[in-house]
């Protein structure tokens, strides 16, 4: 340990990917997304404001705390309130870490120079008031152009194969080498991960969504040793838990499987009962 880090969470001097290997054996792999968006808000009986949000997402940080070790708050239903939500998710991130959660930052930042170095700075920079364990983030402009981020003192996952349709035909572009935008992002990961030191996973991860089989990606399952794959998709957007082996095949232990509406729609009587079912559906 090397003192309070920002948050109130307790600094490391293990890298995000080892402790997210510990988190996995330690709770399961199972991720509990903090998305307070108005349907969700009113479904709790909650204000569409930031108050309200502030209200969802601890009492989520709550039940989530020593049932699962990984929470993932999307940025944006937070930023919505302007500058209210963002001192609300300042509140939320530093509950959770001190809470012993590893947080996720649905932040989906990419640019070049110095301003990627600057949402590095924001999300996963020591003494920030958002910074988080990790973050997601978009490589539109290539996988380098993420490299402050990369360097930074946290986790990464990059946008490799989402849900939406709207990205598909984009994402099935081939380049010369024959593989597909996604494969490629997924090797070029895979280069730098191989790369890394230690036998845990990497700290460099990706996102593919659960609702496209690895098959139909064009992603090699091989380039997806040590590297953490942040899966969106589960319960309310279709995928079921009891089918990750199916999807994922080889590359399943590395998978971190999110769900959000299908456990914050039980309400804040059910959302404990809520994670405890999808925590056992993953263990059966």
């Amino acid at each position: 340990m090397t003192g309070p880090a920002a948050g109130g969470a307790p600094a490391t001097t293990a890298g995000f990917g080892a402790r997210l290997a510990t988190a996995m054996d330690a709770h399961g792999p199972l991720c509990v997304g903090i998305d307070p968006h108005a349907a969700l808000l009113g479904l709790w009986g909650l204000g569409d404001d930031a108050a309200g949000a502030r209200e969802l997402a601890l009492r989520v940080v709550e039940a989530a705390a020593g049932r699962v070790g990984i929470v993932k708050p999307q940025v944006a239903f937070f930023e919505r309130f302007g500058a209210s939500g963002y001192a609300v998710l300042e509140e939320v991130i530093g509950a959770a870490r001190a809470a012993g959660l590893l947080v996720i930052a649905d932040a989906k930042r990419g640019d070049v120079g110095s301003t990627m170095e600057a949402y590095a700075a924001a999300w996963l920079g020591e003494g920030s008031p958002l910074r988080a364990d990790a973050m997601t983030a978009v490589a539109f402009q290539g996988l380098g152009s993420l490299e402050a981020a990369i360097a930074a003192d946290g986790g990464l996952f990059v946008l490799a194969a989402t849900s939406n349709p709207e990205g598909r035909a984009l994402q099935a572009s081939r380049d010369e080498t024959g593989r597909t935008v996604s494969a490629q992002l997924v090797h070029e990961v895979a280069q730098r991960n191989t790369g890394a030191p230690g036998t845990a996973l990497a700290d460099l991860g990706v996102v593919i969504g659960a609702t496209r089989p690895l098959a139909e990606t064009g992603i090699d399952p091989r380039d997806l040793a040590r590297t953490p794959i942040l899966a969106p998709g589960f319960g309310a957007q279709g995928a079921r838990l009891d089918e990750l082996d199916a999807l994922f095949g080889a590359a399943a232990p590395a998978v971190i499987p999110t769900v959000s509406r299908s456990v914050l729609g039980a309400g804040a009587d059910g959302v404990r009962a809520a994670i405890a079912a999808h925590g056992a559906e993953l263990r059966r």
